[in-house]
C-alpha cells in the first residue's frame, strides 16, 4: 500500500470508530430507551380527538395550524432536542411537558446563564418569539438555531409541539 492509500484507510478507520458505541463492550445493538423515529420527529403519540381538545385550548392560530408540518419541521429540531417524558437531553434539552415550565429549568441540563436567568414561562407566544429568532429574542443563550422566519411554520411546528408534549 502506498503511504497516501495507507493514510485514507487509517482516516476511514478512525471515522468509522468515532461513530460507534464505546460505551457497549459487546457488538449486539444495545436496546433503545426512546420510541422508533421517522426523521427525527416521532410519531403522534396521542388521538387526532386528544390532539383537537388540545389546540382548541390554545386557540387560533394553532386550532388551524398543520400539526403534519410541524412534526416535519421538527425533524430540524430533533438533532438536538428529545420530546419524550424521560428522553435524555441532547445538545439542546428535553422539551417534554414544556408548556409553563420555567425557562432554563429541565431538570439536569446545563442552561447558559441569559435562559437561567430569562425568569419567563414557556407558552405559545414565548415559543413564537423565541423560535422567530432566537439570539435576537434572548441575546447570549447557546442556541444556535438561526430561527423559523415563516410565521405559519413557526404556528405548525408549536402546535406539533404542544399536542407532541401533551400541554
Amino acid at each position: 500500500m502506498t503511504r497516501c492509500t495507507t493514510f485514507l484507510a487509517s482516516a476511514a478507520l478512525l471515522c468509522l470508530t468515532a461513530c460507534g458505541d464505546s460505551g457497549s463492550a459487546s457488538n449486539e445493538p444495545s436496546p433503545s430507551p426512546q420510541p422508533e423515529t421517522h426523521g427525527g420527529a416521532p410519531e403522534p403519540a396521542i388521538s387526532p380527538e386528544d390532539a383537537q381538545v388540545i389546540l382548541a385550548e390554545m386557540g387560533e392560530p394553532y386550532l388551524s395550524a398543520s400539526v403534519d408540518n410541524g412534526r416535519r419541521l421538527f425533524r430540524r429540531c430533533a438533532s438536538c432536542h428529545t420530546l419524550g417524558d424521560g428522553d435524555r437531553h441532547l445538545v439542546g434539552p428535553n422539551l417534554n411537558a414544556m408548556f409553563g415550565r420555567v425557562a432554563g429549568s429541565a431538570e439536569g441540563y446545563r442552561y447558559s446563564r441569559a435562559l437561567e436567568e430569562a425568569g419567563f414561562e414557556w407558552s405559545a407566544a414565548e415559543l413564537d418569539q423565541w423560535l422567530a429568532n432566537p439570539r435576537t429574542y434572548l441575546p447570549g443563550n447557546r442556541m444556535s438555531f438561526a430561527g423559523l422566519r415563516n410565521e405559519a411554520d413557526r404556528n405548525d411546528l408549536i402546535a406539533f409541539l404542544a399536542v407532541e408534549t401533551r400541554r
